[in-house]
């Protein structure tokens, strides 16, 4: 009865720290969201840092101090052209999304009339839930809100990569016995494996993705065709629902730039093709199964971040589940969380030594 009772406290108490810290998500999302940047920010200039030190100059690696130098600056030089391709293409896209939406709204009524279909539902209440306009509008406004953010992010990366150097001592004086400290030193090198093959996988992919796109769309003609692949790029690190706005949003620009609809099925057909071969038979290969996560729970962690911090949130789900996963598999009482988050059921032999 005691037993019951106390697994009772305990689930109850695990519900209620659950809810506080989706509280606490929400309602400080103004100061948690740089900061998780920052720390994304700060682990791709130490994977470009990495990369540095493998090249060398000469047949020897370069210093260390170096890499880290060439890593911030190209990481500024990346940042700088993301931002003025934006700046040169979203201010022209925001301005004619409406006029392409009501050339859009015309077709779909010219072909509700063409078919004498009256009673089926208009474009423009169909909008409602998919808006160009809104869509865009919003994306730019998240970029718009961590350019705004940008200073106190890159004071928050600076001040990360000068304290990394302790990050080691610290993990020694916060474990009390070797045992613990190689324990959360096994922790860190498996998050820090996982998260950087996610990574560099998706970087390489989405970057194929984006260039074979553009490529696509520049053949067909399409208005803004850097700006899409860019768009492209990016929310192929949405998981599932990314790569279907990817393809759906320069189709729909086709459908009202072009006289006819044969551009349309071009832009549908080859885009979807290369989001087709690229993410069914390129990443999976790539991948393999060392993230082992569910589908269906990388859907709802999905819809849990963007309900929490909108789209940059999306962006983060992944590598958010990798982290936790990683970590619950670790601790034998979160263990059963674990197996419910992978796909098999199986958990890595280093979570069990």
């Amino acid at each position: 009865m005691e037993q019951s009772k106390l697994k009772l406290q305990n689930f109850i108490l695990a519900c209620f720290l659950a809810a506080l810290i989706f509280y606490l998500l929400i309602v400080g999302q103004s100061i948690l969201l740089p900061l998780v940047i920052a720390i994304v920010f700060w682990y791709l200039i130490n994977l470009i840092a990495g990369l540095f030190g493998k090249i060398g100059a000469g047949g020897k690696p370069l210093p260390p101090m170096l890499c880290y130098i060439l890593s911030f600056l190209t990481f500024l030089a990346i940042i700088r052209g993301v931002v003025e391709l934006v700046a040169s293409n979203i201010s022209g896209v925001v301005r004619v999304a409406p006029v392409y939406q009501a050339n859009l709204e015309m077709r779909w009524e010219s072909l509700l009339e063409f078919l004498r279909i009256k009673e089926e539902p208009t474009l423009a209440q169909l909008t409602e839930v998919i808006d160009l306009g809104q869509f865009i509008t919003g994306l730019a406004a998240s970029l718009t809100n961590i350019a705004a953010n940008m200073g106190i992010i890159f004071i928050y990366v600076i001040f990360l990569l000068l304290e990394q150097g302790n990050f080691s001592d610290k993990v020694a004086g916060l474990a009390n016995s070797p045992e613990k400290e190689k324990r959360a030193r096994l922790l860190i090198e498996k998050i820090n494996e996982d998260v950087r093959k996610y990574i560099s996988i998706k970087m390489l992919t989405s970057s194929a993705t984006g260039v074979l796109s553009y490529i696509f769309l520049k053949v067909v003609g399409v208005d803004f065709a850097e700006f899409w692949a860019l768009l492209i790029f990016l929310l192929n690190f949405i998981p599932t629902i990314g790569s279907i706005v990817a393809t759906i949003f320069p189709s729909l620009i086709t459908l009202v730039q072009f006289d006819t609809f044969t551009p349309f099925f071009l832009v549908l057909g080859g885009v979807s093709s290369i989001q087709l071969m690229i993410g069914n038979f390129m990443e999976p290969r790539l991948m393999g199964n060392s993230l082992n996560l569910s589908p269906l729970i990388i859907l709802l962690n999905l819809s849990l971040w963007g309900l929490i911090w909108g789209i940059p949130g999306m962006f983060l789900c992944v590598p958010l589940l990798v982290i936790s996963m990683i970590v619950f598999s670790h601790v034998p009482e979160t263990r059963p969380i674990a197996i419910l988050l992978s796909r098999d059921g199986q958990i890595s032999e280093i979570y069990k030594q």
